[in-house]
């Protein structure tokens, strides 16, 4: 198995690379890996091919999709505020550089599966409670629209045979480590992941919103499984809503006080941002994931799990830098 990564020094990136590399949990036999990013990715194996550019330059996206690939993984972005704040950059890289990507998988003898990593910010505007599949697209921001517009184009291009693509809306992934990243909804991770440092964090919507989260490890796992999905079981439809946990803010922080304490809760003030809260609240708080789930992707089951996953990845964190 040939597969690419794109965005592969990230987050996301690492854990899924380090996913594919485990063996009967990746999606077959991995032969070679290209690691594309624009910094190098943290991983030392003999199968991982490391190549340092940016997808906005289309002669580095021809050169990193190589003869014989079967799997990409398209995770590359720019993150909701920033494509909010600098719109041709959000445009260039989540647009601009997706069709470079196509294109260039166009020119190969055999199209490869796509796992393009998509957004809940392509869904605006009035939504009912729980949004199906196939509810029409009215973004709320330049970053859920130039997911829309990717998503239309991997459709697109698996109708002609170019690719066989999988549109996967991610929830908001939560509990993430390390400092804030430049989405509107990184405030999701922080109002846990500081407090359990003891470190104070600012919740910018009101306690109310709901959001849809999914763990990192389920994210993670239910990527893996997107490239093994057969075509025929996608019946045409290439964009799949991922499964989450419906939860408000407030029920976050229940949570943070039931399993750290009353003193972790008080680290976590209530400052609205009326910038933050517009984006966050266009954004569906339930998705409809009952294809996704009938084709053996997985869910969380409640934030206290997500909480609690969180917590046991800090304690083995510490345990190995020992």
């Amino acid at each position: 198995m040939h597969i690419l990564v794109t965005g592969a020094a990230g987050f996301l990136g690492s854990r899924l690379l380090r996913a594919l590399l485990a063996g009967p949990a990746g999606v077959s036999q991995v032969s070679r890996i290209v690691a594309a990013d624009v910094t190098s990715c943290p991983i030392d194996d003999m199968r991982v091919v490391h190549r340092t550019g940016t997808i906005g330059d289309p002669d580095f996206v021809r050169s990193i999709v190589e003869p014989g690939l079967d799997v990409v993984y398209h995770l590359a972005a720019v993150l909701s505020g920033q494509s909010e704040a600098e719109f041709e950059t959000g445009m260039q890289v989540n647009v601009d550089a997706t069709r470079s990507l196509l294109e260039a998988c166009r020119r190969l003898t055999r199209a490869p599966r796509m796992v393009f990593a998509s957004t809940i910010a392509v869904f605006g505007g009035p939504l009912p409670e729980v949004v199906p599949e196939n509810a029409v697209l009215r973004p709320q921001s330049s970053y859920g629209t130039e997911k829309a517009i990717a998503e239309l184009l991997v459709s697109e291009y698996s109708r002609r045979g170019f690719i066989d693509g999988v549109a996967c809306r991610l929830p908001t992934i939560a509990i993430r480590p390390g400092r804030p990243n430049s989405a509107l909804s990184s405030f999701v991770s922080g109002i846990i992941r500081e407090p359990l440092a003891g470190v104070t964090s600012v919740c910018p919507v009101p306690l109310e919103t709901p959001i849809w989260i999914s763990s990192p490890g389920t994210v993670t796992h239910n990527l893996v499984h997107a490239a093994r999905v057969p075509r025929a079981e996608l019946e045409g439809e290439r964009a799949l809503n991922f499964p989450g946990v419906r939860v408000t803010a407030g029920q976050m922080l229940d949570s943070l006080e039931q399993l750290a304490g009353r003193s972790a809760r008080s680290l976590v003030r209530c400052e609205p941002d009326a910038g933050v809260a517009r984006v966050v609240g266009s954004w569906p708080g339930a998705l409809d994931a009952t294809r996704a789930l009938r084709l053996g992707f997985t869910a969380d089951h409640h934030i206290d799990d997500v909480v609690r996953e969180y917590m046991s990845d800090m304690i083995m964190g510490d345990r190995r830098s020992d």
